[in-house]
């Protein structure tokens, strides 16, 4: 066997390391535990369309052809080996006749909200529109947060009067 020239090293660099003697560290674990994050909510949000799809007694190739994505597609996100952009679940939800909201939150996309019998029943409805579903939700949650405004001076107002007369 011949001997290294004395030129080379005999050193090994830790490009030259093995990837799995390597240690992990903090970085890995974010990375590992992000990579984690996303494959859970793809297969959570896949399943929960599968469901959508099987309740509402609708075949694969049915629901590829109502929401505009081709059928291996649809069956990889199904699987859990796609995640869809918010765009191909609005399509997904308008083929499945149920809200984009709720598959926006089962996909991680927006947070839940609280329950509301308002919400919920124009979520329910299906003889609007998804647009117009949305503008009336959108209307709704103003309301809302107006009123929560107005209720929070009004509160503050009478505890001022109160420490007025006193």
């Amino acid at each position: 066997m011949p001997e290294p020239a004395a030129n080379q090293s005999t050193t090994t660099s830790t490009a030259d390391v093995d990837a799995d003697t390597r240690i992990p560290g903090p970085v890995d674990a974010v990375t590992a535990a992000a990579s984690d994050a996303v494959a859970n909510a793809a297969s959570d949000i896949g399943g929960f369309i599968r469901s959508q799809r099987v309740a509402a007694q609708v075949s694969l190739r049915q629901l590829a052809e109502r929401a505009g994505v081709s059928n291996p597609y649809l069956s990889q996100i199904e699987r859990g080996l796609r995640k869809p952009s918010a765009d191909v679940l609005a399509q997904i939800a308008k083929g499945l006749r149920v809200s984009a909201e709720v598959l926006y939150v089962r996909a991680g996309i927006l947070e839940e909200r609280p329950a509301s019998p308002v919400r919920d029943a124009l979520i329910a409805d299906e003889s609007i529109s998804e647009r117009q579903r949305q503008v009336l939700l959108e209307i709704y949650e103003s309301f809302r947060h107006e009123n929560k405004g107005t209720a929070a001076e009004a509160s503050q107002a009478a505890v001022s009067t109160d420490s007025t007369k006193e």
